[in-house]
């Protein structure tokens, strides 16, 4: 044996031992080969769509995505139990799906749960569709501009086409703004339903009508207009269904195998929670109302520092929230104004700016947000409390002004007027009194002796301007 061929076989037994020993790179999973035996021990990741979609959602879904990826997993389960959500949630959710490098599974479940609205185009999206028995799905028809849907009856009187083919042309209406608002979103909302249908091979015709007349189906029936790929009672008899099945990814297709994974759930952070309780517009108007109130309370009190920290955490976290959502400029312009009113209000008290900025305030909120997606509608019971909680600020701050106008003043050159003084020392028409414990110059227009009680009558600068108090009222003696 040469030298040559002895260092060639060591070099291959270190090679083997490291093999064996050393963890291999994990590549990403959008260049592995669709072919290539997938080590053991992968996980499925689950992610927990509950409630409805929003903001907090995305970040969720978005999050989850990327740790799949990081970690090799083989597939992720969108679990899905919703009502629906935000439009535009909606959509950067399966924006997300669509270029995932690993497959994502859409599962509604566990029995009982619903993938309405929003959940429905979600559904349609991901790689393998399943449901649970006892599950349902559909009424995807948009609800932003509410009125009338394409698809629904009409209302009488509308124009119709005649029986031989022409247009009625006398007593023609043309459509309502509203109308054609609506039409505009549901065709939009149709198109991309259908789209995505036709993406994955799904029944296409079933997913416009499910837009277009908010019709619904159950898991069996789903499954037999090829709406869904297959129905399971768990997630782990829907990984052992699955498998073996190949679907197209980003960058690829692939082979699924997914029989006997493990499946670990990722939870949503802390900072996902909070932000999914902070995105209900009635939690972010109130945050918005507690952070006025608090900024009020901190310019009448200055030095309570409780009321402006609190105040300000409460303003930035309802701005943020708001920032995340949908809402009209028009109605956040007037909640501004209504805010410099009421600050402007604690600086000049004139009660009918406040009271402007009260209505301007309550009428901003009232506007302030355009979707109607389930569970971010503006509960009008949160509306009623803002308002008369406001309105009870503005009687309150009223009547502490009235009251403080009907006192006498306390400090000032007002509040020194009528006071008694003591004379110290005079000469001509000046000298010097003690007034409130100070001594003071002072002018009048007679002598006085030292030791005499007049009464003070204007202040000029520093100088009191004083003279003989009446007969019937120097008999009391003492100062005040």
């Amino acid at each position: 044996m040469t030298v040559k061929s002895a260092h060639l076989r060591l070099l291959m037994v270190l090679l083997a031992i490291g093999a064996n020993v050393l963890p291999l790179p994990v590549l990403p999973v959008s260049v592995l080969p669709a072919a290539a035996q997938r080590p053991k021990g992968e996980l499925a990741l689950m992610v927990e769509i509950e409630g409805p979609i929003g903001p907090a959602t995305v970040s969720y879904v978005q999050d989850a995505l990327a740790v799949a990826a990081k970690r090799n997993a083989e597939v992720v389960i969108l679990r899905l139990n919703t009502p629906g959500g935000l439009v535009t949630s909606m959509r950067e959710i399966i924006a997300d799906v669509l270029k995932s490098p690993v497959p994502v599974i859409g599962y509604v479940g566990p029995s009982g749960a619903h993938a309405a609205s929003a959940g429905t185009y979600i559904l349609y999206a991901t790689h393998v569709a399943a449901m649970a028995p006892g599950t349902n799905l559909g009424a995807a028809t948009p609800v932003d501009l509410g009125g009338p849907l394409p698809g629904l009856p009409s209302e009488p009187g509308r124009d119709k086409d005649s029986g031989d083919g022409k247009d009625k042309k006398n007593g023609a209406q043309s459509p309502a703004p509203q109308d054609t608002m609506a039409a505009k979103a549901t065709n939009d909302a149709a198109a991309f339903i259908r789209s995505l249908a036709e993406l994955r091979g799904r029944n296409a015709d079933w997913a416009e009508e499910a837009v277009r007349k908010a019709a619904s189906l159950s898991a069996n029936a789903a499954l037999q207009t090829h709406v869904i790929d297959l129905v399971a009672r768990d997630p782990a008899d829907l990984l052992d269904r699955i498998d073996g099945r190949t679907v197209d990814i980003a960058g690829g297709t692939r082979a699924l195998m997914t029989k006997g994974l493990t499946v670990e759930v990722i939870r949503p952070s802390w900072f996902m929670r909070l932000l999914a309780i902070i995105t209900d517009p009635n939690v972010a108007l109130i945050l918005v109302l507690v952070g006025v109130y608090g900024l009020i309370f901190e310019f009448w009190t200055p030095g309570a520092v409780a009321p402006g920290t609190i105040g300000g955490i409460c303003l930035l976290l309802g701005l943020y929230a708001l920032n995340l959502l949908p809402i009209d400029y028009a109605g956040l312009a007037l909640m501004l104004l209504g805010i410099a009113l009421l600050i402007a209000e604690t600086f000049n008290p004139t009660v009918v700016v406040g009271l402007g900025g009260v209505v301007a305030f309550l009428l901003g909120a009232a506007m302030l947000f355009k979707a109607e997606a389930p569970g971010f509608r503006l509960s009008f019971t949160v509306l009623g409390l803002i308002a008369a909680m406001t309105f009870g600020l503005a009687l309150l701050t009223g009547r502490y002004l009235w009251a403080a106008r009907a006192r006498p003043p306390r400090v000032g050159a007002q509040a020194m007027q009528g006071m008694r003084a003591v004379i110290i020392d005079w000469s001509g028409d000046a000298g010097h009194v003690l007034a409130q414990g100070e001594r003071w110059q002072a002018n009048g227009g007679q002598g006085f002796m030292p030791g005499e009680i007049v009464e003070v009558t204007s202040v000029r600068g520093l100088t009191l301007m004083v003279r003989q108090r009446p007969a019937e009222l120097a008999s009391d003696g003492g100062i005040r």
